[in-house]
């Protein structure tokens, strides 16, 4: 009688190992941040195959991505925002940014990752590292100007501050006042700091 021989893929008896390598990439980006972190060390640390962890998750954005359980791509933020006229970019900005908001799910996990963000080190600089390479560059890329990185960091302050006072303090008018209306102010200030 020979002894089992164990194939590559999922191991035996895991119930969850879809979640085991989520919980290993979380920490592998809280401890080692987005840039060191790999695939292959995720699989190693849960314990499985690098191709069950490619199984599941197409690249190592996907995986910062659910192990932060973001409510959107950042990818595709990004996308949107470098899609189209220079001059309205920071409209683009604004509506994307706020209709995640807007959305009750959205919301909710929003709420959740500021405050996880607030009071973890190692959240912060997971957000940090992989907002920075997901949408940061992109978006300072298009903007092909000197100080570029500088102009997005200024847009975040606006944006960070706009979604601290409308819907962790709920501010008044700000926390009341029509997504639309909001809009439209916030927008020429973030084409102010990135083209102006």
């Amino acid at each position: 009688m020979t002894a089992a021989r164990r194939t590559p893929g999922r191991r035996p008896g895991g119930p969850d190992t879809r979640g085991e390598i989520v919980e290993a990439a979380r920490e592998s980006f809280a401890d080692k941040g987005f840039a060191a972190t790999s695939m292959r060390a995720v699989a190693r640390q849960a314990g499985v195959d690098a191709a069950l962890v490619h199984h599941y998750f197409d690249s190592k954005d996907e995986l910062f991505i659910e192990a932060l359980a973001l409510p959107v791509d950042p990818r595709l933020i990004a996308a949107h925002i470098v899609d189209g006229p220079r001059d309205e970019i920071g409209r683009r900005i604004a509506t994307t940014f706020l209709g995640v908001w807007e959305s009750p799910d959205g919301q909710q996990r929003m709420k959740a990752l500021f405050r996880s963000v607030l009071s973890s080190d190692e959240v912060a600089r997971m957000m940090r590292e992989g907002i920075t390479q997901l949408i940061v560059q992109p978006v300072s890329q298009m903007l092909d100007v000197p100080d570029a990185k500088l102009r997005v960091g200024m847009v975040a302050t606006q944006l960070v501050g706009t979604a601290v006072v409308r819907y962790l303090v709920e501010l008044e008018p700000v926390a009341s006042v029509d997504v639309a209306t909001l809009i439209d102010r916030l927008a020429p200030v973030l084409q102010q700091h990135l083209t102006g």
